[in-house]
């Protein structure tokens, strides 16, 4: 897969040096998610947050192969969708921190980091909930004639959800321009995706029962993820319907903080870790000469400083009013 992969017509399109770009963002997304691990044990942030690191290849690959005009619709593990959107390091911890400078005015928390003025239309913590709202957006981008898609990102856990099954119906049959993707990261909350599915191997095929076009795709590698969604964003915006893709990959905490991952196998976090999403990005990129180890180096501790600076920024940034809290409560 990985060796097709570099040598599709797609990816060779790629400019060489513009996936350096790819290549920071996934550090910024990991050392981001350490940040938010470590003002949460400080006692910043309310509530709890649920990180998903190791799955940076899933969000950066997805979200290069869209453009600013596209929707997205994520959950309320999307940290690394938002940065990988675009929205700042400063404006997702105030928003984690409950600051009025936060992507939602502090209001919404850890898990509901969407920007609006990026395409980012919810976030919502109800499973299965973005694959009905994804459809829809997709349809409404059809009936108004817009040259944009739906991108909906969901977990294996959403699957077995009768919304699921509906949404995907209505979308196949309407031909709505949309991508669906199954972040697969092997577990829904604490239960192996495996001891709740009849398949056992490949939640894609569910699409066949619609008549959908669907795939599998390795999720570590970003370059891979790249490749499948923009060919289904060009399947759905010339009217051949929607896509469901599902990317294999794995998050390396547990489901939220209270959680330690006991219930994994032994041995299994650290043979996934042998396939880590930055380190396989970067040996393409050693490999084509665009960086060394001496390069990844300096990115990192760079970027660790833009993390850290960003962090005090928003830690000092004021708190929202009691008015300001009551202005989100109905609309004008």
């Amino acid at each position: 897969m990985v060796q097709s992969v570099r040598d599709s017509e797609v990816i060779r399109d790629l400019d060489p040096s513009s996936l350096v770009d790819w290549l920071r963002k996934m550090i910024e997304i990991r050392l981001a998610e350490d940040k938010v691990m470590e003002i949460y044990m400080r006692g910043l942030v309310p509530g709890t947050v649920h990180l998903a690191q190791g799955q940076e290849g899933v969000a950066v690959g997805s979200h290069f192969a869209l453009s600013p005009d596209d929707w997205v619709v994520s959950t309320y593990r999307g940290h690394h969708h938002a940065l990988a959107r675009g929205v700042s390091l400063e404006a997702l911890f105030a928003e984690i921190m409950g600051k009025a400078s936060g992507v939602c005015r502090g209001m919404g928390g850890s898990g509901y980091v969407p920007d609006f003025s990026l395409g980012m239309l919810a976030q919502p913590a109800i499973i299965g909930a973005t694959v009905p709202l994804g459809a829809g957006a997709a349809l409404s981008a059809k009936l108004q004639g817009e040259d944009r898609i739906s991108m909906t990102f969901f977990g294996d856990g959403a699957c077995n959800i009768g919304a699921f099954h509906e949404a995907l119906n209505m979308a196949q049959l309407w031909k709505v321009p949309g991508v669906f993707l199954i972040e697969n990261n092997q577990y829904g909350e604490y239960t192996a995706y495996r001891k709740s599915t009849a398949l056992r191997d490949e939640l894609a095929s569910r699409a066949d029962a619609y008549g959908m076009e669907n795939c599998v795709v390795d999720g570590q590698d970003a370059l891979a993820v790249y490749e499948v969604v923009k060919t289904a964003r060009s399947r759905a915006l010339a009217g051949e319907g929607p896509t469901l893709i599902e990317a294999k990959t794995y998050r390396y905490r547990g489901h939220s903080r209270t959680d330690p991952g006991k219930y994994r196998p032994d041995g299994e976090l650290d043979t996934w870790k042998e396939r880590d999403p930055i380190d396989i990005l970067f040996a393409h990129l050693a490999e084509l000469g665009v960086v060394s180890d001496d390069d990844r180096q300096v990115m990192w501790d760079e970027i660790q400083d833009v993390v850290d600076a960003s962090s005090d920024r928003a830690e000092n940034g004021l708190w929202p009013t009691l008015e300001d809290c009551e202005s989100y409560v109905f609309a004008d």
